[in-house]
């Protein structure tokens, strides 16, 4: 089989006028070298930056993806749900608790709790395991933490040397002044063995002090799941509990606004009032779908060449997905409902919004605004 090689043109009088700062061809590669270029590493730097730049971006002002579906920590949004729980998972890992249960619907924000927890902890002698997809085999589960932890390989293919290596290692990294935990996110769709199998390993522990905290984040189904009585005892075990909600509209105008900002734009010279509304009721207040519908919103905005956005483009979208925008009624704080088939202006003009995203501090107390504004216009 013949390979095809980049053409290379011949060199020309001009080139050679040009001396060294002429572009040259690899003969091997093909590719052109031009010493005038920048650097390889400002290159990919560069790139990096335009390939995280969203393609509406120029457009309505934003330097980055504000409604990416990563759970990105810079964009963490605190309700006061999501700041109770953060508070929880706080101390779940800062204190021999044993087991923590965090509970929310789909698209709720519980991984980005999670890695904003484990985020803060910073360069501290604890260590935490991440468990992501637990859908595993009891030989593969015991698998993958043996080589977290850091255990030997035959820890990894013996149960019963697992148990006794991972023993000595959280008493070790105790007695130096840390703690050691799991953390089970989608523990929902653990099977049954395997929660058994975690709660076992709540039992290492002295007569004084839980020495393995584990923590498990999953949806709704999993406290359906722990009212079984063959998981009586494991539920008996849980200290702390807490459950993310779905956002309210204000606290959705918040959360978009608040992103918006983070990424460098003007939330009132990108989303009208009833947009915002809008993408509330199909979302239902789920920040994962609300990331969805504003993403796909900004795309159909741009390619309409159209700013603020108006409701018609998210009713679109929200065609595009099949979300209903005749749902249940929308309750403000300290008023009567307001039906989501809401006219222009029906809104209170005095409803105002944080102008940023409260951010957590390492002391576990978020600071309240200290301005507010009025995100619609």
């Amino acid at each position: 089989m013949s390979s095809i090689r980049p053409s290379v043109p011949a060199s020309t009088d001009r080139d050679s006028d040009r001396g060294t700062a002429a572009s040259r061809p690899d003969t091997q590669t093909g590719a052109w070298d031009d010493p005038t270029a920048p650097s390889l590493e400002a290159s990919r730097d560069e790139a990096a930056s335009w390939r995280r730049r969203p393609l509406y971006g120029p457009f309505y002002g934003v330097n980055e993806p504000p409604f990416d579906l990563t759970p990105n920590p810079r964009f963490l949004f605190l309700s006061h749900r999501q700041r109770e729980a953060l508070s929880n998972l706080r101390y779940a890992l800062a204190t021999s608790k044993g087991f923590t249960l965090i509970l929310g619907d789909a698209g709720t924000g519980k991984t980005t709790l999670v890695r904003t927890a484990l985020g803060e902890l910073g360069d501290t002698p604890s260590r935490y395991v991440l468990v992501s997809n637990p859908s595993l085999g009891r030989a593969e589960f015991y698998e993958f933490l043996a080589r977290e932890f850091g255990l030997s390989d035959e820890a990894a293919h013996s149960k019963t040397r697992f148990l006794s290596e991972l023993q000595q290692d959280v008493e070790a990294r105790f007695s130096a002044g840390g703690l050691t935990g799991l953390i089970i996110d989608e523990a929902q769709s653990m099977p049954y063995e395997l929660l058994e199998e975690v709660r076992l390993l709540g039992n290492i522990e002295t007569t004084t002090t839980k020495l393995l905290n584990i923590v498990l984040c999953g949806q709704p189904e999993l406290a359906d799941r722990l009212k079984d009585p063959s998981l009586r005892q494991l539920k008996q075990r849980i200290a702390l509990r807490c459950e993310l909600r779905p956002l309210t509209l204000d606290e959705t105008a918040a959360y978009v606004s608040g992103r918006l900002r983070i990424a460098g734009g003007s939330p009132s010279e990108i989303f009208t009032r009833d947009a915002v509304v809008a993408i509330h009721t199909a979302s239902r207040g789920i920040p994962r779908t609300i990331n969805v519908l504003c993403d796909n919103t900004l795309i159909g905005g741009f390619a309409a060449e159209v700013k603020p956005i108006p409701v018609e483009i998210v009713e679109d979208v929200c065609r595009d997905f099949d979300l209903d925008l005749q749902a249940a009624d929308t309750v403000l704080p300290g008023g009567p409902s307001v039906p989501h088939a809401v006219e222009p202006g029906a809104l209170p003009p005095s409803s105002t919004l944080p102008a940023r995203i409260d951010r957590p501090t390492p002391g576990g107390i978020t600071p309240a605004p200290k301005r507010r504004f009025s995100f619609f216009s």
